[in-house]
């Protein structure tokens, strides 16, 4: 079974225990949602599976969206200047770099960045529980 249809499975079930009806429309969005590996919106996220699955309405996206959400298995992030993305709550922790003037949203790891803010924390008397970096950048002229 590929990661996708793994993904696929993991969404579906949790919008079974969430009580969701899986239909047409909502099947299409959940595969399309199990294959992104960017960061799209609602919009785009409707754009896809509408392609997919003619017919569903962006209000089953979003409430379907925010089923998952609850449910644990896809994270919502609020960057400054867009509208809210979505992704897998599998990933590994990652922060992210969005393109202040493409949108593009760029996910990296530094074991540097981690180490120092867990080590601030800890000056400061505290352990980290749960965090978030989000560095808006714009490409460096001439490169």
């Amino acid at each position: 079974m590929t990661r996708t249809e793994q993904r696929s499975e993991r969404l579906t079930q949790a919008l079974r225990d969430a009580g969701v009806r899986i239909t047409r429309q909502r099947a299409a969005l959940v595969d399309v949602l199990a294959a992104a590996d960017d960061h799209p919106d609602a919009v785009e996220l409707h754009r896809r599976a509408d392609e997919a699955v003619p017919g569903i309405s962006l209000s089953t996206v979003y409430r379907t969206l925010t089923e998952l959400e609850e449910q644990g298995v896809i994270h919502r992030h609020l960057f400054e200047g867009a509208s809210a993305r979505f992704e897998h709550a599998e990933a590994e922790h990652h922060d992210h770099m969005i393109d202040v003037e493409t949108g593009e949203v760029i996910e990296f790891c530094s074991d540097r960045i981690e180490k120092l803010q867990a080590e601030i924390a800890a000056e400061m008397g505290y352990d980290i529980v749960h965090h978030r970096m989000e560095l808006y950048v714009r490409k460096r002229s001439g490169r």
